[in-house]
């Protein structure tokens, strides 16, 4: 069993025999501890056949085990006082509860038994694909989540990163219990696993209750790594005539999650469209009025990544919008910043990430991602210090690395009425 800790933060590491990894962060000020128990495998891992499983298993993890109804699992989270919840992403699903310290032993215990003994029963599954069916329903109706869904299968076009993380009419009808069981065994696998926990805890009992519950886990080899995507600068223009809105993204590749420029990507987001004074927030809304909502966003993943812009505008104002924000691509490009607007952008991004790690929920969640992607624990110096780092050079320099006419991606949802742009219109 393998131990070590970081000293600037009080974080402990140990791996069990069999692979499970147990990372914790003592938070000795709170009464309250957060636990996940994290799988390092997503949608994008899913062919076609399968589009939606890691979603569907999270899903049906909710549904009971062998000595647990989905009301027994209920009633025990609402007894501790605390939560328990999961999420499906395209690189990982995390399932997770938050309790005070007093029940923590409780708690990982349901939350074990529900990822290590999920019953899958025929009748669960048939019930829930019909909840699942209609989640993708509800979701296709709000327009922001078809026009995100729409540019990333073309941007990311066929790769897994470019399909639905809920899956398809399709491939949910097809699952049933063999497939779901095949591909849980597959997946769920004590090198696949990582265990990370925030608040007031011990890390040696954190272990203890680990390995009481996983370490009977065969050993199994490290899931292969997925194939690598490469981005498509497609123009879709699409009509929906049920919209009132036209809504439109524009993005471009950007850096991987690790990458060493992504401090300078993340000032770059803030300035452009990440905050309510950035250029777009403040060019498209707030001067011209052309937009109720517009925001930039970045999105990384361990090979790839994306910068995309969302507007949502009348179809009159579509080109207007394209094109102020090619001027900005265009600008950011050709002149550096100014000092003051930099400033302002590091001070917002600094901001961001400390208050967002104040509570143990996010101090735990942050600890996956630090294993996962980094392999290692930045202290917050480290962090502010990378940030401060940044120049005006450096953002010119992604901004010159992202902003190519020709990598431009573009999707319009609406009601378009013979709306056309040309690749020539996209030129910054």
């Amino acid at each position: 069993m393998r131990r070590s800790k970081t000293a600037a933060r009080e974080i402990r590491t140990t791996t069990l025999p069999n692979g499970l990894r147990i990372v914790s962060e003592s938070m000795s000020h709170v009464r309250s501890v957060s636990v996940g128990i994290w799988v390092d495998s997503g949608s994008r891992r899913e062919d076609v056949p399968r589009c939606g499983i890691s979603h569907f298993i999270e899903h049906m993890v909710f549904k009971g085990t062998a000595t647990r109804s989905a009301e027994d699992i209920a009633r025990a989270a609402d007894a501790l006082g605390g939560h328990i919840d999961a999420f499906t992403g395209k690189e990982l699903v995390s399932f997770n509860t938050k309790v005070l310290d007093e029940h923590l032993p409780t708690a990982f215990e349901v939350l074990s038994d529900m990822v290590l003994r999920p019953a899958f029963r025929d009748e669960d599954i048939a019930k829930e694909k019909s909840v699942v069916l209609e989640e993708l329903k509800m979701e296709t109706d709000n327009p922001e989540y078809l026009i995100h869904e729409t540019f990333s299968s073309s941007f990311w076009k066929d790769h897994p990163l470019g399909r639905s993380i809920l899956g398809t009419k399709e491939s949910i009808n097809g699952f049933d219990r063999a497939m779901i069981s095949k591909y849980y065994r597959g997946v769920y696998a004590p090198a696949n696993l990582l265990i990370t926990a925030a608040g007031r805890l011990s890390h040696d009992r954190l272990v203890e209750l680990a390995a009481r519950e996983f370490e009977s886990l065969a050993p199994r080899k490290a899931l292969p790594k997925p194939a690598v995507p490469k981005s498509d600068a497609q123009i879709i223009i699409r009509d929906k005539k049920a919209l009132e809105q036209v809504h439109m993204m524009l993005g471009v590749p950007a850096y991987p999650v690790n990458h060493e420029r992504r401090f300078a990507a993340y000032v770059l987001n803030v300035l452009l469209g990440g905050s309510m004074s950035s250029r777009l927030f403040q060019t498209v809304r707030e001067q011209r009025g052309l937009a109720y909502a517009v925001f930039s966003e970045v999105h990384n993943y361990r090979d790839s990544g994306c910068l995309a812009v969302y507007a949502g505008t009348s179809l009159a104002s579509v080109k207007k919008v394209v094109a102020l924000v090619l001027a900005e691509f265009r600008d950011l490009k050709n002149n550096l910043l100014p000092a003051e607007e930099l400033d302002r952008a590091k001070s917002h991004l600094k901001g961001s990430v400390m208050l967002s790690l104040e509570s143990t929920s996010s101090r735990m969640s942050n600890l996956a991602r630090q294993q996962l992607y980094f392999n290692r624990f930045a202290t917050m110096d480290e962090v502010i210090q990378k940030i401060d780092e940044v120049t005006a050079d450096h953002v010119q320099g992604v901004a010159r690395d992202f902003f190519q006419p020709d990598r431009i991606a573009l999707t319009v949802l609406g009601k378009l009425g013979g709306l056309k742009i040309r690749r020539e219109e996209l030129d910054c």
